[in-house]
């Protein structure tokens, strides 16, 4: 597995550290996934999980960026965001069979995109989606969020990249 990114600078200001933190996290999920063959990326390897696949977990990761930076945050439409989708548990997971790179270009889309809606914003702004409380939370919040959550995951793929392959490593 090739290198990820480094960790932000220790004096980095506020934004710099926040972003610094996304993009490692983001990475390290990205790395995980080098050098996969497309079955391994799709095999459930973890028996009460079957959705926690490596490109389960990509998929998952690019609706979550998409649910707290574009729907929320911006208040933008929901409807093509199957987190969304009541109708079935865990929807966001479901690859159906999507290639492993085409999902991760469409997580590096997603990241680009919530780059961009960072940019743009103050840290103080507020969500402007009318129908979650979850809206109400500022921009530093949700980045903080997406920090965590990212986290969490790049650590559950560590996970599985070790038992599909063996393959082990820490940034």
């Amino acid at each position: 597995m090739t290198t990820p990114p480094e960790r932000p600078p220790f004096q980095a200001d506020e934004r710099t550290a926040l972003l610094g933190w996304l993009e490692l996290q983001r990475g390290i999920l990205r790395w995980k996934c080098d050098g996969l063959s497309e079955a391994d990326a799709h095999r459930s390897v973890v028996p009460t999980s079957p959705a926690m696949t490596m490109a389960g977990l990509v998929s998952h990761m690019r609706w979550v960026e998409h649910l707290w930076l574009e729907v929320l945050f911006l208040g933008g439409d929901k409807t093509g965001n199957p987190s969304f989708d009541d109708t079935r548990d865990d929807a966001d997971w479901d690859t159906d069979g999507a290639p492993l790179p085409r999902l991760l270009a469409a997580y590096e889309a997603q990241c680009a995109r919530s780059d961009e809606i960072v940019a743009a914003a103050s840290l103080d702004d507020t969500g402007r989606h009318p129908d979650y409380r979850s809206a109400g939370a500022n921009l530093r919040w949700m980045l903080i969020h997406l920090i965590e959550e990212t986290g969490r995951h790049a650590g559950h793929a560590d996970i599985v990249r070790e038992l599909l392959d063996g393959a082990k490593g820490y940034y």
